[in-house]
């Protein structure tokens, strides 16, 4: 069986996740911590395969932090991040923490979390999977593993990107040189599958490429059609 547990100091939002976890497949168990002690305690004792939590837990405004580190220590479990907390400031600590993901709580649905958890629970049992997609010349160098969840590496240096945006960059990446679609665009973004969403995540992978490389522009807008990686 499956132990997930789910560390969140609100009760209504707690019960929520456990709800769409249990409903997202059967045999899944799943405990609840709603302080930074007792989800110290719990992931120190018990032996869980997977872990959702807030970074904010009662008036500790990063107790989630030092949660995260306490699992580093011990067990390195996967970690999601479900946060108030704005995802631009926090999601490149949260990645230099090694958590898996970091959901904004404003900016997700049950949609998206429940694929990002299942995304999880295949990435446990994919691990001896070969790299998705790798390139390295003189000039560029990119490699990217969106089943095991490792992040994305630009020269070496990681990159900092949520999961629907790694898939999208692997998508482009796949059909390097050649037009992806809007369409082809919307069957890796499980939710607000609209224009405007995947411009918005293409924003995001150019920002974080250029958090490395101010020179970077390897992805091409084709105007009404899509993007497309471009080798140079």
């Amino acid at each position: 069986m499956v132990r997930v547990a789910v560390i969140e100091d609100d009760v209504p939002t707690s019960n929520q996740i456990k709800g769409w976890i249990e409903g997202a497949r059967c045999g899944i168990q799943v405990d609840q911590w709603y302080t930074r002690d007792d989800a110290t305690c719990a992931v120190d004792r018990e032996r869980y395969d997977l872990v959702v939590l807030d970074i904010e837990l009662g008036r500790e405004r990063h107790a989630g932090v030092a949660v995260i580190n306490a699992i580093n220590t011990r067990h390195r479990i996967p970690v999601l991040v479900v946060s108030g907390l704005p995802a631009g400031i926090y999601r490149s600590i949260m990645k230099a923490l090694d958590a898996w993901d970091y959901l904004q709580k404003s900016d997700f649905d049950e949609t998206e979390f429940v694929e990002t958890f299942l995304d999880m629970l295949r990435s446990m049992r994919d691990r001896s999977l070969p790299l998705i997609a790798s390139v390295s010349n003189a000039t560029n160098q990119l490699s990217l593993d969106p089943l095991r969840q490792n992040s994305p590496l630009w020269r070496g240096q990681r990159i900092n990107l949520p999961l629907t945006s790694q898939r999208i960059l692997d998508a482009l990446y796949q059909k390097r040189g050649r037009i992806v679609s809007y369409d082809e665009l919307f069957q890796v973004v499980k939710s607000g599958r609209n224009r405007d969403n995947v411009r918005k995540h293409i924003s995001t992978i150019r920002e974080a490429f250029r958090e490395l490389d101010a020179n970077f522009d390897l992805i091409e807008n084709v105007p009404m059609r899509g993007f497309r990686w471009v080798d140079t």
